[in-house]
């Protein structure tokens, strides 16, 4: 994503990590229900985004400080980062 108008955290993605399974982890677990899905681009689990009741994917930023996310939805290519909260479509 190399873009000079990036942020650094945008600009280190190299290739987009996405999921084999498109189920939030830790919904699963709980039997809860998610209504759209992420993948952080540092440790590469799909989480529930923050529509879904259990905001799993806004926990783990907050827990791990792990800065990047792709959209996991079919069609959806683009990345946010909540540390500088910005976004790019790849």
């Amino acid at each position: 994503m190399s873009d000079q108008n990036l942020c650094s955290h945008l600009s280190s993605i190299t290739s987009v990590q996405l999921s084999n399974e498109n189920v939030c982890e830790e919904c699963v677990k709980t039997g809860s229900l998610w209504v759209h899905l992420r993948t952080c681009q540092t440790c590469g689990v799909t989480l529930c985004c923050d529509q879904s009741p259990q905001t799993h994917m806004t926990k783990h930023f907050r827990k791990t400080q792990h800065p990047v996310i792709a959209s996991a939805q079919p069609g959806e290519r683009w990345l946010w980062c909540y540390i500088d909260e910005e976004m790019v479509e790849y």
